[in-house]
């Protein structure tokens, strides 16, 4: 009996090994994207369907998650998903890795228009993920009738109930584009004039933020914010009788956010699925209708409701991309700037 007890005990620690050997080698992947970026749900249906773990990050700017990747050392991410010049950046400093595109079928269902774009040529190292807009997002009950440009947040007479991005490119950029001027302008006559309106601008501030202006706003805390599209879409959506998302008339800025794998990477053919399971028809469909961003993916908008295809904050028309533009210069020519405003 003593035998069979032992025996028994035995191969209960054996099986217990397996078992925890085989929850150790589970495959890993490490994502790291904008907040408020992806319908969290999909993480758990990629899991399930695949089962590899997603280690989930966010970060709120550009410039952040640089600083981050340059100083976490290797193998701190798999995938991220920077915009346009960001990817730009990466790509001349050797942080990206090439895609296997075998391991990306889905790929097919992107628009064509999207691919190989300026800041990737070859499209050898980024697959569209969501593209978006800056706007201004405003409580109905706060402001004079409708909010319609950019110099609306700079209105003495909402001293105190504005917010805007903490983002250098975004807000540098949209003010010179209020000023008559390129987003990517780099003429330094033009940069201060920019950052001195700015200055100007602070005993309008409120706060500088991303995803936490949104509720300043919907609680009336704050008259009207400057905010990504998917963002105001969503909140105006969620309060339509008090809340109200516009695209400035002035134009905007057109970001590309893209799905990219660093270099680094331990676990490329694994995040390659995920990418690949991202650009799935009705992952895509569901990602863009839960976070309010346009998606690049064909496939995906063809399953959109009329409402949805038809929203000029989503999707804008022709008009409207005629008069904005992309960041394409370096954002160097904005840090000195930037940092001054900061410091007022």
């Amino acid at each position: 009996m003593k035998k069979i007890i032992a025996l028994i005990l035995m191969l209960a620690v054996v099986i217990g090994c397996f078992s925890g050997c085989s929850g150790k080698s589970k495959t890993t992947i490490r994502v790291y994207n904008w907040g408020e970026f992806i319908d969290m749900d999909l993480l758990d249906k990629f899991e399930k369907e695949t089962g590899i773990k997603v280690l989930y990050d966010v970060y709120t700017d550009n410039e952040s998650l640089y600083a981050k990747i340059k100083n976490s050392g290797e193998d701190a991410y798999d995938i991220i998903v920077p915009s346009d010049y960001m990817i730009k950046k990466m790509i001349s400093e050797d942080m990206l890795a090439k895609l296997d595109f075998n391991n990306i079928p889905n790929y097919k269902n992107l628009n064509e228009s999207y691919l190989k774009p300026s800041y990737d040529p070859t499209g050898e190292y980024s697959v569209p993920y969501f593209y978006g807009m800056v706007g201004i997002l405003y409580n109905k009950n706060k402001v004079d009738g409708k909010i319609t440009r950019m110099k609306d947040l700079f209105d003495e007479k909402y001293a105190r109930e504005v917010c805007m991005l903490y983002s250098m490119r975004d807000t540098i950029g949209m003010t010179l584009k209020m000023l008559g001027y390129s987003m990517n302008d780099t003429d330094p006559a033009h940069i201060n004039e920019a950052k001195d309106l700015l200055i100007k601008q602070k005993p309008n501030v409120l706060a500088y933020g991303t995803d936490e202006l949104v509720p300043k706003v919907t609680d009336g805390t704050a008259a009207m914010a400057m905010v990504y599209s998917g963002d105001g879409v969503v909140a105006a959506s969620e309060d339509p009788d008090n809340v109200e998302f516009v695209i400035p008339e002035d134009g905007t800025n057109i970001a590309m956010d893209s799905m990219v794998i660093l270099k680094t990477s331990k676990n490329k053919e694994a995040a390659e699925k995920f990418i690949n399971f991202m650009l799935d028809a009705d992952n895509a469909a569901q990602n863009a209708e839960t976070t309010g961003y346009s998606t690049p993916n064909k496939a995906a908008w063809e399953l959109l409701d009329d409402e949805t295809k038809n929203d000029e904050r989503r999707y804008p028309s022709d008009a409207m991309t005629a008069k904005s533009e992309e960041f394409t210069s370096d954002n160097s020519f904005y840090v000195a700037a930037w940092d001054e405003i900061l410091a007022q």
